[in-house]
């Protein structure tokens, strides 16, 4: 039986995004990075909640939401898991989302006069600093 994972996230109190919001994206990158692995079992929801100090239900809402969205699997009396990998989005869903991102992201950059080199650079730098935690 696997033991429970933690689960090292921070709730920023002055993020635009809600708290649930920023749950379900913390999760999300952890299981992208291979932080989290297919298996893994995560806090229950008290537990978290606790460890957090957020309301319960922030965080039950948060866990459905990634469940709803496959990336975790309940089962029945044992807790919530990270699910094995799948495509989670369609093809026409996740260009939409991909757009989305880059165009909000355009619009972040361009009005801070930076290069396109610098740019470039920066997000391959990110993108290394997060992939060897995918592969290893």
């Amino acid at each position: 039986m696997s033991r429970t994972k933690a689960l090292m996230i921070q709730i920023v109190t002055g993020d635009p995004r809600p708290i649930g919001r920023q749950i379900v994206d913390a999760v999300r990158m952890k299981i992208a990075t291979g932080e989290l692995v297919p298996g893994d079992q995560l806090p229950s929801v008290r537990g978290l909640a606790q460890q957090l100090t957020v309301n319960p239900n922030t965080v039950a809402k948060a866990y459905a939401d990634l469940v709803a969205e496959g990336w975790l699997e309940a089962r029945q009396g044992l807790g919530l898991y990270v699910a094995p990998p799948r495509q989670r989005l369609s093809d026409a869903e996740r260009e939409r989302r991909f757009d989305e991102a880059v165009q909000r992201f355009v619009h972040d950059v361009l009005p801070l006069d930076v290069s396109v080199d610098e740019v470039h650079a920066r997000m391959d730098a990110e993108f290394r600093a997060l992939t060897p935690r995918k592969t290893a």
